[in-house]
């Protein structure tokens, strides 16, 4: 397979030297390109700002913002045979982002923020024969949200965790169906997580839709 797997974090940028973004690591999603690497796999990496190098043997690019994990995620999707999205994209930006540096007057300052682009949902309507692992972290009402992203990105399945996982060498995911059902749980180290839901790629929504 030809897989694309988006990992890290995304940045929207207040003015040239201050930015809203997350607390993400990028770790898991350079574990699922390991694991891919490992298992014979093709892989293009799209990451955002992370501490560590990326994996031997992968095709990179590398991006900061929203728009820019769109605009190779679109140009890169097409000649993949599905994506694993693990970036964790920034939901809001700066309406105007302002040039130079904001300077200190002691007042208080008020930002008004839009939704970033839905990168995912984007691919989800370009789907056709490739298939789509999407990650939900949620800490409210967490099941029926990952479900609502899940019909909404057009996913084969989707990669539940919740906040704990930030920043951790380990996690604890359940990988929820179209159907709402359970199809694995998996605990321990994201890097034994990650062989873990490979495997399922492999074997379940890979072959799958080939057969579709």
């Amino acid at each position: 397979m030809k897989i694309l797997i988006t990992a890290g974090p995304t940045r929207e940028y207040i003015d040239d030297v201050r930015f809203l973004s997350n607390a993400s690591s990028g770790r898991m999603g350079y574990s699922l390109v390991t694991a891919a690497i490992a298992a014979g796999h093709e892989v293009v990496l799209v990451t955002g700002p992370v501490e560590m190098a990326p994996p031997d043997g992968c095709e990179v690019y590398r991006i900061e913002t929203t728009d820019e994990l769109r605009q190779r995620c679109l140009e890169l999707f097409p000649s993949c045979d599905g994506v694993i999205a693990t970036a964790a994209v920034c939901d809001y930006r700066p309406r105007t982002r302002i040039s130079g540096k904001i300077t200190k007057t002691g007042q208080p300052i008020v930002l008004e923020l839009v939704e970033t682009s839905d990168v995912l949902a984007e691919l989800g309507t370009l789907k056709e024969h490739r298939w789509i692992v999407g990650f939900a972290l949620e800490s409210q009402d967490p099941r029926n949200n990952a479900m609502r992203k899940l019909r909404m990105k057009n996913c084969d399945c989707i990669v539940l965790n919740d906040t704990s996982a930030i920043g951790s060498l380990t996690t604890s995911v359940e990988i929820l169906s179209p159907n709402a059902e359970t199809i694995a749980i998996y605990k321990g180290t994201k890097q034994h997580v990650a062989e873990r839901l490979l495997e399922l790629i492999e074997s379940s929504i890979h072959d799958r839709n080939r057969r579709d």
